[in-house]
């Protein structure tokens, strides 16, 4: 690959956009483009198909997106349908439009059915219904997916979608009210060690198995996917580990150094029994994840505590 190529990264300021970001640049690419929500509304077609008659990139990679978790796409499943699906229709159809040969989309484990044998596989696609807190995320990347899948299959153009399983790291949203598990668990824990170790109260039964990335892997992926052209349109990126989230909190609870008790909310929703990747295509063609959990987490947290004061509320 050219290290002089133009390359977009949309959602740049955000978890996966930094992440890449970073990873490209330290693999020798420099000339990178980023724009935040107040330079280019994503969701505006029109500011979208100038922004690219403007800069004219060579690739295009799409980490922009309305994220959240279970309780944020329980209560705005119209915010999360409509605005991820206007985001990426006008990423991947401008690009189209100009031409772009290469377009990375990421999307999220989640595009799989609920009950969908375990590991997840490729293939599971569209095979059963899907996990009915987050319906409408999913349904808007799998929208994409299967955009990226025709273009590439009609117009022979290099279109590939990686499904990153749990991400988490520098930059992540630790707003209890919009953060996922992983995240909200550091804030929880972090605080409640503050107040002299007062009990933490976390959702469900603590049973349901999760698969957990750091984004800095993920993003070693995404140039691992620009550099080695992929046989197919979609790829699995995990670890293919699972904890149980039980698990999980025991192993935040000791990184973080809260030594409180830990009860469960059993009026609370698990969500999906397991979400296990299955990264078997991916690591045929020569990629795999290097950052095993607890040290994902240790660095997420450092992370976190040189960043507090700088965290913002998510606002949705």
């Amino acid at each position: 690959m050219n290290k002089n190529l133009k390359i977009y990264i949309a959602g740049h300021r955000g978890m996966v956009g930094s992440a890449v970001w970073r990873s490209l640049q330290v693999n020798g690419y420099s000339n990178l483009i980023g724009r935040t929500s107040k330079e280019l509304d994503l969701r505006d077609q029109a500011a979208v198909d100038a922004f690219y008659n403007l800069e004219n990139p060579d690739v295009v990679i799409n980490s922009a997106a309305k994220v959240g978790g279970i309780l944020a796409n329980n209560d705005f499943p119209y915010e999360f349908l409509m605005e991820n699906m206007q985001i990426q229709n006008n990423l991947i159809d401008g690009a189209f439009k100009s031409g772009i040969e290469n377009f990375i989309f990421l999307g999220s484990s989640c595009i799989y059915p609920k009950f969908a044998p375990q590991p997840l596989k490729e293939e599971y696609l569209l095979t059963d219904s899907l996990e009915p807190t987050n319906e409408c995320y999913a349904l808007a990347k799998i929208s994409g997916v299967k955009a990226c899948e025709s273009i590439r299959k009609q117009y022979g153009k290099y279109y590939v979608s990686l499904m990153p399983t749990n991400l988490y790291g520098y930059n992540d949203n630790f707003d209890l009210k919009s953060s996922h598990v992983l995240p909200a668990m550091i804030r929880k824990f972090h605080e409640a060690k503050k107040n002299n170790h007062e009990a933490v109260i976390l959702w469900g039964t603590g049973t349901p198995m999760r698969e957990f990335l750091f984004v800095d892997d993920l993003a070693e992926a995404v140039v691992y996917a620009l550099e080695h052209k992929l046989d197919d349109h979609l790829y699995n990126v995990g670890s293919g580990k699972d904890v149980t989230i039980k698990e999980l909190a025991k192993m935040i609870q000791k990184i973080t150094g809260h030594q409180g008790n830990i009860k469960w909310d059993l009026t609370k929703p698990d969500g999906t029994p397991r979400k296990l990747m299955d990264v078997t295509k991916m690591k045929a063609m020569g990629w795999q994840y290097n950052t095993e959990l607890e040290e994902g987490i240790e660095k997420t947290y450092n992370w976190y505590l040189d960043n507090i004061s700088s965290i913002k509320e998510i606002k949705l």
